[in-house]
């Protein structure tokens, strides 16, 4: 009885794991609140956040690099963002290498910890939006996709989201 005990308890213990690593989430500014940083992303550059949200576009550049669009979302005690009714806004992950479209696709859940870069007006990117709206930009340092099957990047699976069992996700460090 005791191997089985051990081996469930381990289980949840693993399952339970935050998705973004403990280094970054120790040099995280936690008590930054989002609707702050908002109104003035400028006064927060080189700040390290953990944000979440909900994927609403991802937008391919020229040069290799992706930004996603992401409808933020609070972050409950596992770092998943909790849908809310009232949201705070929105904001841009910068990627420095092509995106999956298929892992990083409209409505995904996702977790980022970056670094804000301060904001960027919308009319600077094609196919955002809103292209009066000024996002604060993020240069992503982890960004762990929810809701699919675990795949290598990977240390925490989430199967609570079967809704898409094709699509695979995870940490990825940039």
């Amino acid at each position: 009885m005791r191997p089985y005990l051990f081996l469930l308890l381990s289980v949840f213990l693993f399952a339970c794991a935050p998705v973004i690593s403990e280094e970054i989430r120790e040099r995280a500014d936690t008590s930054l609140p989002f609707k702050e940083v908002v109104q003035n992303p400028d006064t927060y550059k080189g700040k390290i956040v953990l944000w979440g949200g909900e994927i609403i576009q991802t937008l391919p550049q020229n040069d290799g690099s992706t930004f996603i669009e992401v409808l933020e979302w609070p972050l409950g005690w596992t770092e998943r963002p909790r849908r809310t009714v009232a949201f705070q806004g929105e904001f841009l992950v910068l990627l420095k290498e092509p995106a999956n479209p298929s892992i990083y696709k409209r409505g995904a859940k996702i977790t980022v910890a970056g670094e804000i870069q301060g904001s960027m007006q919308g009319e600077k990117i094609e196919s955002v939006s809103d292209p009066t709206y000024r996002y604060p930009l993020l240069l992503a340092q982890e960004v762990h996709v929810w809701g699919h099957r675990s795949y290598p990047y990977s240390s925490v699976s989430d199967y609570r989201d079967t809704w898409e069992y094709s699509h695979y996700g995870g940490i990825l460090h940039y």
